[in-house]
């Protein structure tokens, strides 16, 4: 309880004795401190026994959710005849269809262009006038340089502060006489020439010797020609993004297919018996003859009765219950999973299966707004209880704090009257020696000799 005990330390025989009366004081005095703190350590456990039971619905919660996710999407994923020439990435679409790629004639790349050189990347002007035009992808950009900044460098830092979607760097040799020069790319790709002229107003000469306008990405898809700046596509195609990698000879196409993926389903439902068993256990472990500390709680009948619910979802079309996909439940109300009756679906009867699913609103799915009642941290069922728990287990420990205060000042005052009580009783005995002392004194010199 957190009680320093005080040690008695008296002057008389009987300093022994009102030792042992004081610690009896102080333990019956602590009894119901011991009781609540007896209290405290069952709510500590009941509360870790909640949480366990609150992170395993959680995980049941996502298992159901992620059902409905598969059953919206009809778990449709792509596959490529040719990855290294298409390759598929995120898929959203629902519908299995395939897709033909062709004519990949070019892929997007960026733009670039070089400057003649120069003798010093700090010093000498590149411009007569000080003024230069930046062109971009249909856009002008006019830069004035100060004497200062009419320099290789100077000219470099003001295009890079333009935010113009290029980026300017020099190059430099090493050797010769004009061994440097500004390098200009442009930060996406796409055919998007890059001009660079000084004195535009004027003579307007042209800064670049050399340039690359970039180009597009230009395909083919179903017979229809596509042209985009991205080699990254993800627009064309309704739910789909693919990739193109490498240009196609004459002839070659690449078949982009989008089918449901049976692996995928059967995973998650896996993962769903896994996660419901794992429920089923914890709340199994507190009802019964061995019933453990949460026996007879909100947290066990509510999470029973939710698991009730989902072994028993009945659905509306050709799969009726759980048992369609699969899923069995025994006797002792666990699930299980039948692998190989799931290997020897019918496509039809996958499809079906996705219908039951529905999505994270309507199905079998929507049951994971149920599954958030209870396991919700901030608003379910296990976490007002837990709060409640975390609210009586600071009652309690206000209660042990006044009962530990009151029993303090209690031995305090026992402890002082007992060693009052001690002082006199070693008084008395040391007034009793004095006594005797003296009486043996006066036989001595009565009689000569002590008698007793």
């Amino acid at each position: 309880m957190g009680l320093e005990p005080i040690r008695f330390s008296g002057v008389s025989s009987y300093s022994a004795d009102f030792q042992k009366i004081l610690d009896r004081t102080v333990a019956i005095g602590a009894q119901p401190i011991n009781a609540i703190q007896r209290d405290q350590t069952k709510l500590v456990q009941q509360r870790t026994l909640a949480v366990g039971i609150q992170t395993s619905a959680e995980a049941l919660k996502k298992a159901v959710s992620d059902l409905g996710d598969l059953g919206r999407s009809r778990a449709v994923g792509g596959v490529s005849s040719n990855s290294s020439k298409v390759s598929v990435g995120a898929v959203t679409a629902t519908t299995p269809a395939t897709y033909t790629i062709s004519d990949v004639t070019s892929l997007a790349r960026s733009s670039s262009a070089t400057s003649a050189g120069y003798a010093s990347s700090t010093t000498g002007t590149v411009s007569l006038s000080g003024n230069v035009r930046l062109g971009f992808a249909g856009k002008e950009f006019d830069i004035s340089l100060s004497a200062q900044e009419n320099t290789l460098t100077g000219l470099r830092d003001k295009i890079n502060a333009l935010g113009a979607g290029v980026t300017a760097s020099i190059l430099t040799t090493g050797s010769g006489e004009t061994p440097y020069y500004l390098s200009l790319t442009s930060t996406t790709s796409g055919e998007k020439p890059i001009t660079l002229t000084s004195d535009p107003s004027g003579a307007n000469t042209d800064l670049l010797v050399s340039r690359d306008n970039g180009s597009n990405a230009n395909f083919k898809i179903n017979g229809v020609a596509v042209s985009k700046n991205s080699n990254l596509v993800n627009d064309v195609v309704s739910g789909v993004t693919f990739t193109l990698g490498g240009t196609t000879s004459a002839g070659e196409t690449v078949s982009v297919t989008l089918s449901s993926n049976r692996s995928s389903l059967a995973a998650r439902l896996g993962s769903f018996v896994t996660a419901y068993n794992g429920t089923r256990e914890l709340v199994d472990a507190q009802i019964g003859s061995a019933a453990g500390l949460l026996t007879g709680s909100s947290i066990v009948r509510d999470t029973g009765g939710l698991l009730t619910q989902i072994s028993g979802y009945g659905g509306t079309g050709s799969i009726k219950s759980l048992s369609g996909l699969g899923v069995t439940f025994g006797k002792d109300g666990k699930a299980s999973f039948d692998q190989s009756a799931f290997d020897a679906f019918s496509e039809t009867q996958i499809q079906s299966a996705f219908e039951f699913l529905g999505s994270s609103t309507t199905g079998f799915g929507a049951m994971q707004a149920k599954v958030s009642q209870i396991s919700d941290p901030v608003t379910g069922v296990i976490a007002n209880e837990t709060a409640r728990m975390d609210e009586t287990d600071k009652r309690l420990s206000a209660q042990v704090a006044t009962l530990t205060e009151r029993l303090e000042n209690m031995q305090r005052v026992a402890s002082e009257r007992l060693q009052a009580v001690d002082a006199i009783l070693g008084s008395l005995a040391s007034q009793k020696s004095v006594v005797e002392a003296s009486v043996k004194s006066m036989q001595l010199v009565t009689f000569g000799k002590n008698e007793g």
